[in-house]
């Protein structure tokens, strides 16, 4: 099923899906360690090898110019790159630009969602994974719940359109808690996104097909307790949400696996290195900092890039948690 096909798009790929949202990652580094992320022992890249700030916004600004209305920035985690605050300030201020959004570990959030707000920045997500302070530890390795628990209270405080939990839901590791994160979430006027893992990168935690819990599942563990009422309004991603009755609060579905949603893609990410990654499931890409630093300034350069770049997007991605990773880039690298 074609979607999103709008004839004077200027990034419309082969299968009739326009391009509106691009999800950059400024870092690859982060703070926590978690495992379906990245391994415990990583190696990051070279200051080097990442874009300058300067190249991400000259980026950010030729995608707008190409009518991508949202831009959300991820990591590693965004929050500690230096100077993401003027970076931010300035995306947001993009002519054309509708929404500028941002996915966090919520570690820092305590100290910086006022200022985030005042950037610009409409809405963010936070992932949290359990509530439990003892999984949480072994889930990031190094995280601190109650730092994030405050960043989350922090955030709702400095007045953000909304917010989102993100879940990642591995079987007998979490999965019993889902009742309790969506009862998180309602008590707090935020929504929260149940994610399958998706098998980027080697991992030595555990094996992703045993660990496996669909949404599906899910589903049957939130009829215990909650209603879901269908709800047809999209943010862009590729959640398929459901109202949960008697609150204001969404849940989603974020399920590569079980129920695929290839056919509405409408996003491509950037990598902290400067890769156009065309789909997060395969290899697709294009060096764009090589571009940007071949022609320093020449927007209608990178522009053309860009446009030639959406005709390798592959129709759909090549997941396979029963099998070793094809693609062996941690999500640390590609962008949460």
């Amino acid at each position: 099923m074609k979607t999103d096909f709008l004839p004077h798009h200027p990034l419309v790929d082969r299968f009739g899906r326009a391009v509106t949202y691009l999800r950059v990652s400024i870092t690859d580094r982060c703070d926590f360690r978690c495992v379906y992320c990245m391994a415990e022992d990583m190696t990051f890249l070279p200051r080097q090898q990442i874009l300058s700030l300067e190249e991400i916004r000259f980026i950010c600004q030729a995608f707008v110019e190409l009518g991508v209305g949202k831009i959300r920035i991820t990591g590693g985690e965004p929050l500690v790159r230096k100077g993401v605050l003027d970076l931010l300030q300035q995306i947001g201020q993009l002519g054309g630009l509708r929404e500028l959004v941002m996915t966090s570990n919520g570690s820092r959030l305590a100290q910086m969602a006022d200022e985030l707000h005042a950037a610009g920045v409409k809405r963010i997500n936070v992932s949290l994974d359990t509530l439990d302070p003892v999984k949480f530890k072994a889930l990031t390795r190094i995280g601190d719940l109650e730092q994030v628990l405050r960043g989350i209270n922090a955030a709702r405080e400095a007045g953000f359109e909304r917010i989102k939990i993100n879940a990642v839901i591995l079987k007998d590791r979490n999965h019993l808690e889902v009742c309790d994160l969506v009862q998180f979430a309602v008590e707090r006027g935020l929504d929260i996104s149940f994610i399958e893992e998706m098998p980027l990168g080697a991992v030595d935690n555990h094996d992703r097909s045993e660990a496996h819990y669909p949404s599906h599942r899910i589903k049957q563990d939130l009829a215990s307790r909650f209603r879901l009422e269908a709800v047809h309004d999209k943010t862009g991603g590729p959640s398929d949400y459901f109202r949960i009755q008697g609150s204001d609060s969404r849940v989603g579905f974020i399920s590569p696996h079980s129920a695929n949603f290839c056919s509405s893609c409408n996003r491509v990410r950037l990598t902290a290195e400067g890769r156009l990654l065309l789909c997060l499931g395969n290899e697709h890409s294009v060096d764009l900092k090589a571009v940007v630093r071949q022609r320093p300034g020449d927007i209608d350069f990178l522009k053309q890039a860009i446009i030639s770049a959406i005709d390798i997007k592959p129709e759909k991605h090549e997941f396979n948690i029963h099998e070793r990773p094809v693609i062996l880039r941690h999500m640390n690298a590609t962008g949460g």
